[in-house]
């Protein structure tokens, strides 16, 4: 694969680039500055959202897990979805105190509970790091030494950049494939408590009935602090730790938005994929997406029928029902979104007329089999895809694979040099892989594995996969019976002072041990040969977008991967179908309207009884004759901005983002005016909550917020 040397006028450059301006965008903090802000609608200069010498924006900004949070007060008070401190909630609640089902709500920071497994980053400054990235693949031919290499000087360069002893640990993130690099810094805070979360009633109002669906009438938020040590350092739980001091906290304007307002948001955007070409859409399309909706509904099923009638049950796998819920209806919502586009039919079209386009550019004729090869690695990709899938769901959601799994792993790379370990098994990281793995089996339900192997098993069988194969299901059935769930392995949770121990037992256990290593051993060659594949498409990728960037005449902003950046648009309704127009903005009076339908509308009895005296506070807005509910606006966002701010010209939190529009699960593949729709709390909304509702003076004092 060659690289290309001419046109050199075209070549992207990630530092370097002049956008051309388009309300589509998670732009990053680099690319700011190119911007023309006022134009846009910002009432507020660059550096005061971005300022690498001084503070700005984007040091009230948290990431939360997998979510985003803000700081919204000099004491560390973050505030973020209820979705996003759903586990911390389930954690601290029992039968006897259900937090979940009845709301939590620390009046003194005494009574703040601890986040387990929790921790809050802060970006502290960023880098290019592409050239020392790429010249470490120079003169490697071997595809799958290539991606090892590429693991290797990411880590190497993020090991370098992280200073433990200050509670900084770094990242190398990847903006283009085989192209860009950058190198992030974190602050780590270690301590994180829940403050307060509504009822779940209010929380999740409409459950996964409306789950990616406007209109919405959810009360998605929750109240969180960071924590440090006496010195201000990062430091695990302790009752002597304080409260940390943000540099910046963001100020509230209680009184909102209205339609066509213009407002922005600063967050960490997961992952979208809107740079690569069609056949990595038709990969997700035929693949990805079907295989992972029909795994996690089989799973969602099984969990709720489980708890059914049995309450402990019910509180045990809430978290995951949850998580599983909400990506399975994100995944249906992409197939369907796919469909009705005609996405992929597009994007063949458009790579149709590059491939033209390429012939007719002399210098570009070189490139000419470029999409034949990225076509030829899909297929290859393509053909084990259903297999690769299934080890997947083996793995994570079995506890008595997964923890074999772990141990097997463990054995092997812990054997290895540091640097040549799998990521997960460094030294470094260990421990968090264990605590990760540690989660999954603290689910172990015996019906629940027991069925789930054999689904797995009647699975393989139905797509034709090469596992399993010297088992009759009579026989599965029996093994999994006196084998599996006989076993000690995958029922209790890890600790690594005794892992050689674990490692013994499963050795000492014949028929499991043969049994797992023989999956082990195959899902690593599976693993080897992705290596190898992602290898060929790291120079191919770079290569297409290369070319599309020349074809087009334009540069692409990079997909989000986590990182912070900045999206903008207004408060707008769309139309979702013929003769259907959704007005951006629901209240209070939608809420109670829905609450005739019970099941996941069921409200607490005392939230009708203020709604009935009609005791709206001054968060009562005269033009909707209601209290503002929730709010849906085009800016460009995708999973991780859940929790993210939504503010006003002025940099002024109005609102907090929490989903999309279902017509907007595309957006990871491509985003749209007409139908790319986010949805937030209006932040009217979450002060009524805190003021009428829970009374909650002390996090309203804490807020300063000024009518």
């Amino acid at each position: 694969m060659k690289r290309l040397t001419a046109i050199t006028i075209f070549i992207f450059l990630f530092f370097g680039v002049r956008f051309m301006l388009a309300e589509e965008g998670m732009y990053p903090l680099s690319e700011l500055k190119k911007l023309n802000l006022t134009k846009i609608g910002f009432q507020i200069p660059e550096s005061e959202i971005y300022n690498p010498n001084g503070v700005s924006l984007i040091d009230a900004l948290v990431k939360v897990n997998g979510c985003t949070g803000s700081f919204v007060s000099p004491n560390g008070l973050i505030l973020t979805n209820h979705h996003c401190a759903f586990a911390a909630i389930k954690e601290a609640s029992s039968l006897e105190h259900n937090y979940l089902r009845d709301g939590f709500y620390a009046e003194t920071q005494e009574e703040e509970y601890p986040a387990k497994n929790y921790t809050c980053r802060i970006t502290e400054s960023y880098e290019d790091v592409s050239d020392k990235v790429l010249s470490a693949l120079e003169g490697i031919e071997d595809y799958s030494e290539r991606t090892k290499a590429l693991k290797k000087i990411m880590r190497k360069l993020a090991d370098e950049a992280s200073d433990e002893e200050n509670s900084i640990v770094a990242e190398v993130s990847e903006m283009f494939k085989g192209k860009t690099y950058v190198l992030f810094r974190y602050k780590v805070i270690k301590d994180v408590r829940l403050v307060f979360a509504p009822p779940r009633a209010i929380g999740e109002y409409g459950g996964e009935t409306d789950n990616w669906i406007w209109p919405r009438h959810s009360g998605d938020f929750a109240f969180m602090r960071a924590y440090v040590a006496q010195d201000g350092s990062s430091a695990e739980y302790s009752k002597d730790n304080i409260p940390y001091t943000p540099q910046k906290f963001l100020r509230i304007n209680p009184h909102g938005v209205k339609e066509n307002d213009f407002v922005f948001i600063l967050g960490y955007p997961g992952r979208t994929y809107r740079n690569r070409p069609a056949a990595f859409l038709k990969f997700m399309q035929d693949y990805q997406l079907p295989f992972i909706q029909n795994l996690y509904s089989w799973m969602i099923e099984k969990f709720t029928e489980l708890g059914k009638n049995n309450p402990e049950l019910q509180l045990k796998f809430a978290t995951i029902i949850k998580g599983l819920s909400n990506t399975e209806k994100n995944y249906r919502g992409k197939m369907i979104g796919l469909k009705r586009t005609h996405l992929l039919e597009k994007k063949y079209r458009e790579e149709k007329e590059m491939q033209d386009f390429i012939s007719k550019t002399d210098e570009l004729k070189k490139y000419a089999n470029l999409l034949n090869e990225i076509n030829s690695v899909y297929d290859e990709i393509n053909s084990g895809a259903n297999l690769n899938f299934w080890f997947y769901g083996a793995f994570r959601f079995s506890p008595t694979l997964a923890a074999s799994k772990f141990l097997l792993d463990y054995e092997h790379e812990t054997k290895k040099p540091e640097d040549e370990r799998k990521s997960a098994f460094s030294e470094k990281n260990i421990r968090k892989t264990l605590s990760r793995l540690n989660r999954t089996l603290a689910l172990y339900n015996k019906s629940f594995e027991e069925d789930y192997l054999m689904f797995l098993f009647n699975l393989a069988r139905k797509k034709n996969l090469p596992v399993l194969e010297k088992f009759s299901e009579t026989d599965f059935e029996k093994f999994v019976k006196e084998t599996i769930s006989e076993a000690a392995t995958g029922k209790k949770p890890l600790d690594l002072e005794n892992i050689d121990d674990e490692i013994a037992r499963l050795k000492e256990n014949k028929k499991l041990f043969d049994f797992v290593n023989e999956l082990y051993r195959l899902n690593e060659k599976i693993k080897n040969k992705s290596d190898e594949l992602n290898g060929k498409l790291n120079g191919l990728y770079a290569n297409y977008v290369d070319v599309k960037s020349i074809w087009k005449g334009k540069n692409f902003i990079p997909d989000a991967n986590s990182t912070l950046r900045l999206t903008f648009g207004r408060i707008k309704g769309y139309s979702p179908a013929d003769a259907v127009w959704y007005y951006p903005v629901t209240t209070l009076n939608g809420v109670i309207d829905k609450s005739v339908l019970g099941k996941d509308y069921v409200l607490p009895p005392r939230y009708e009884e203020l709604f009935n005296s009609r005791d709206y506070g001054s968060f009562f807005d005269a033009d909707l004759n209601s209290v503002p509910v929730n709010i849906l606006y085009d800016t460009d966002t995708t999973g991780g901005n859940s929790g993210s701010p939504v503010m006003n010209a002025k940099g002024e939190l109005i609102g907090l983002n929490f989903d999309r529009a279902f017509e907007a699960t595309i957006n990871d593949f491509a985003w749209n005016e007409s139908y790319s729709r986010s949805i937030g709390v209006d932040i009217r909304y979450i002060l009524w909550i805190l003021e009428k509702y829970s009374h909650a003076e002390n996090i309203l004092a804490e807020l300063q917020v000024k009518n």
